[in-house]
Parts: structure tokens; C-alpha cells; sequence
């Protein structure tokens, strides 16, 4: 079969395009046509608990649309009768469409023996059957419960990532598939029994063998990512390394995917055969931490040049960048970092830090991100934009702010 050879540029044009981003949004707030369509294409949005700017899964979204309704987001992720997406761990734990559910069937089923889960929820499973069987027939006969209103939730253990026995039970049912999310509250799972949440007509769907369920995980890893190397591919829904290279080559040899070589990758890539290559891809977007144009931080550096960390858990003294950095897509490229939050009390976006990447035009980067900056403060209902003062970036994007207000 023909490899096909790609030069830098052509791999990030086809990537940005099969993300989504080039194209021009409508007029006005997306409405959920628009919304669902960007979900679908990129195949899952992953779920965070950081909320210093907004929920991760919600900036995605915005970055590909524009302006939408957080609310109609909530009604399709979390509504009994309007739902479109179901939570689940896919690429961590993540919203998907429920044409994905069949899909992930192998995954619960290995969660049930205790494997491809955490250790510490596999030797509570074997340890507290009883235990598990108690709190199956409780969310059975009360309807949907978070972790706190079991009747014996037990003593919440200490550290950061704590779990009480009811948690712990709970998401090893959760990993099983016995229950799932029926809503969150406080940004709190609550449990509810899978066939209550998931629509019957989904429930009702056979169970894909695993081997042709991890090609079809695939298939949808291949066409959001336009080119990839195995391991991008594997890295989307967490895949099993030896499954995945497996079901890979099946692929290529099904004509599913088309061998690939990438200027400056020392992997071997792969190209989805729908893939397209636009003569360029114009428009600017400030992207998530949790973006899964950037989640997998070795391809981001193949495709842009562009070291990328998340400082979250960095002591504040040795952070470079700041707490919560968005960088900022211009084009075809990463051109700058900015570290944002979301001053509620204070009804202000502030930009916090922001650093330019080097070789760019600083007049250029600011005249757009400028606007960029208004427009997410507007849709995350702040008033104002304020611009701090560490970053090289900093003079240019205040003189370009002061034309907008």
C-alpha cells in the first residue's frame, strides 16, 4: 500500500481541520445544531474539576462555535428526556455521544473483573461484595444518589484524591457500567442504574465484539485527529498498547487507514482516508487546557513547535507561565500563552500572564487576541477584560484593548 508523504505544514492543516477549526461562525449564540456538530467531530469533551475560568468541557465548545448557551450544554449532558451525551471514562473521564456507549461495552465488562481500573478500586471490589451488592439495591429502590446521601457512606479518608467506601463503590459501579452519571450537582456525580439514564433504544443495541469496538474507538480517534501516530491514536480513548497497535494494522490493511509519513515525525502516522487538506486554515481561538487538539502534549510539540505544560500542581514561586494557561491559536499556529480566570465577585476576565511565543509579530497576536479575550468574557458574562502585567505580551494587548471598550 502507498505511504502517503506529508510536509509539516499540510499534517497541522489536516489536524486543524479535522478538529474543526477554520471555519466561519454564524450569526449570533450556536444553537445546538452547531454545538453537537463540533461534539461529534471531535468525539468526546473531557470533564475537569478546575474551574478557574470555566468547566473544561465547556471551552471546547466555545472555541470551535463561538458564543453558545452553557444551559443547553447542561440540558443535553444531564436532562431525563432531552440528553444527547452520557458520561463515561474514555479519554479520563469525558461527555460522549451515545452512539459511543455500545462502543465502550468491553471496557465496563473488564471494569466488572476488576481489570483496567485502578488497583485500589479492583481490591475493594473483591474485598466488599457485599458491600457493592448494599449500595447497587440502594440507588435500585431511592433513584439517583450521590456518594454523601448513601445511607452508610462510610468516613471519608484523608489526601487529595479522598474516597469513602460509598465513593469507592460507587465508581467502581460507575467503571462497570451497573450505574452511571444521572446528573452532577455541584460539579458532584450522582449515581443512577445505567438503563435508567441511558435511552432504551441505546441499551438496546448489540454489544460490539472488543476487538471491532477498539477499531471503531479508532476509526472516530483517526477521523478527529486527520493524522496521527499510533500512540496520538491509542492515547484518545485510552487504549491498550498492544490491543491498539493490533487493531491498527488491521485497519491499514482494511484500507481504513492509510500509512503516513509526517516531515520531522520519527513515528510511523496514519492518515483517515476522509482527511481534509485545506490550502490553509485561518481564525483565531483560545483553547482549554484539556482541548484534544493539545491534550496529548507530544503531538502538540510535533505539530507546533509548542512545549506545553499545565502548571496547576507547579508551586506558584516556579511556575513559568501561570496557574491556568489557554494558548492561543492563530491560524495554523501556537502563538502565544495567556493565564486566565474568571473574577466573578469582580465580574472581570483577567488576563493574569501573557507570554508570546517567539518569531511572532506582537502587534499582529495582540490586534486578535484582543477580541478573542471580549468575546469569552462576554459569553462567560463578565464585564470586563483586565490585562496583568507579567508577560512580554502585556503593552501591545492593553493598547489593543482600549479600542474595544
Amino acid at each position: 500500500m502507498k505511504t502517503e508523504r506529508l510536509s509539516l505544514a499540510q499534517a497541522r492543516r489536516i489536524a486543524l481541520a479535522a478538529q474543526g477549526f477554520g471555519r466561519k461562525n454564524g450569526v449570533g449564540p450556536a444553537g445546538w445544531r452547531r454545538m453537537r456538530c463540533a461534539i461529534e467531530q471531535m468525539g468526546l469533551l473531557q470533564i475537569d474539576s478546575v474551574n478557574v475560568l470555566a468547566r473544561s468541557h465547556y471551552l471546547p465548545v466555545f472555541s470551535r462555535v463561538g458564543a453558545y448557551d452553557q444551559a443547553r450544554l447542561d440540558l443535553k449532558t444531564f436532562h431525563p428526556r432531552r440528553r444527547a451525551l452520557f458520561e463515561y471514562w474514555a479519554h479520563e473521564a469525558s461527555l460522549l455521544p451515545f452512539s459511543t456507549q455500545p462502543l465502550l461495552r468491553w471496557r465496563m465488562a473488564q471494569a466488572a473483573k476488576g481489570q483496567g481500573i485502578y488497583q485500589g478500586y479492583a481490591t475493594f471490589a473483591r474485598e466488599r461484595k457485599d458491600y457493592i451488592r448494599e449500595v447497587l439495591a440502594e440507588i435500585e429502590d431511592r433513584g439517583a444518589l450521590a456518594a454523601r446521601e448513601l445511607s452508610d457512606p462510610g468516613t471519608r479518608s484523608k489526601g487529595m484524591w479522598a474516597r469513602n467506601k460509598g465513593k469507592t463503590a460507587l465508581e467502581f459501579l460507575f467503571w462497570s457500567g451497573r450505574v452511571t452519571a444521572a446528573t452532577r450537582r455541584n460539579f458532584e456525580r450522582v449515581y443512577d442504574l445505567t438503563e435508567r439514564v441511558i435511552p432504551a433504544d441505546i441499551m438496546a443495541l448489540p454489544t460490539p465484539e472488543e476487538d471491532e469496538a477498539q477499531r471503531e474507538l479508532l476509526r472516530i480517534a483517526a477521523r478527529a485527529h486527520g493524522v496521527a501516530t499510533e500512540s496520538d491514536l491509542r492515547d484518545y480513548f485510552r487504549l491498550p498498547a498492544t490491543a491498539s497497535k493490533r487493531r491498527l494494522q488491521e485497519l491499514v490493511e482494511a484500507g481504513d487507514l492509510l500509512p503516513a509519513e509526517v516531515e520531522g515525525w520519527r513515528q510511523a502516522a496514519y492518515l483517515a482516508p476522509e482527511a481534509k487538506l485545506p490550502r490553509w486554515v485561518r481564525g483565531a481561538a483560545l483553547l482549554s487546557p484539556f482541548d484534544p487538539l493539545i491534550w496529548e502534549r507530544a503531538r502538540t510539540e510535533r505539530l507546533f513547535g509548542f512545549h506545553y505544560r499545565l502548571e496547576i500542581y507547579t508551586p506558584a514561586p516556579k511556575r513559568k507561565h501561570g496557574y491556568y494557561v489557554l494558548p492561543f491559536l492563530l491560524d495554523e499556529r501556537l502563538v502565544a500563552r495567556v493565564d486566565l480566570k474568571a473574577d466573578r465577585a469582580a465580574a472581570t476576565l483577567r488576563a493574569l500572564a501573557i507570554h508570546s511565543e517567539p518569531e511572532i509579530d506582537e502587534q499582529e497576536v495582540a490586534a486578535a487576541l484582543a477580541p478573542e479575550l471580549r468575546r469569552m468574557a462576554d459569553w462567560l458574562g463578565l464585564e470586563r477584560v483586565s490585562i496583568g502585567r507579567r508577560g512580554d505580551l502585556g503593552p501591545a494587548l492593553r493598547r489593543q484593548m482600549k479600542g474595544l471598550r
